[in-house]
């Protein structure tokens, strides 16, 4: 399941690393859920909410026996972290904007963090990693928060990562 960036940033399904890693999984032999959060932003309470129904109807489309992992980029990254639900087997967090109060979440996740973000530096990222078991973090080289240039490589990690689980 994809997780999209800020909604209120014009954030949506069809953002290019959204589009990247939806076109991406499906060839590597994954299923892929893209979805909008809802149109009245919530700050994140109400996202977790989406990623939960999200979830149900991919129960409901018989995906039961399948794992199910979650990959989000910026917002999407911190909601996907941010969710609890014992579902979800694995967290690819693109670019998350992660704070000193960003919340534990439950592992295993692998943080792909560029080495020039502007929101959450690589060093910042790095130390979140001790907060929760099974944590990695990568950094992308040469790209800022935005990814420019760098979304088909990323895209490659994410699906790595998840073919190795």
């Amino acid at each position: 399941m994809l997780c999209h960036p800020h909604p209120l940033y014009g954030g949506d399904r069809f953002h290019p690393v959204v589009d990247a890693l939806f076109r991406a999984l499906p060839t590597a032999g994954f299923r892929a859920l893209r979805f909008d959060f809802r149109a009245a932003h919530d700050g994140g309470g109400g996202e977790h909410l989406d990623v939960a129904a999200a979830l149900d109807v991919l129960d409901r489309l018989g995906s039961g026996e399948l794992p199910l992992a979650v990959a989000g980029y910026s917002f999407g990254a911190i909601v996907a972290l941010t969710t609890d639900d014992p579902r979800i087997t694995g967290i690819v967090a693109i670019a998350p904007p992660l704070t000193s109060e960003s919340p534990t979440h439950r592992g295993p996740a692998l943080v792909l963090t560029p080495r020039y973000d502007q929101f959450c530096p690589p060093e910042r990222a790095a130390a979140f990693t001790t907060r929760g078991p099974d944590t990695s973090v990568e950094v992308i080289e040469n790209a800022d928060h935005f990814l420019v240039g760098a979304v088909p490589g990323v895209a490659a990690r994410a699906v790595a990562w998840f073919g190795g689980r």
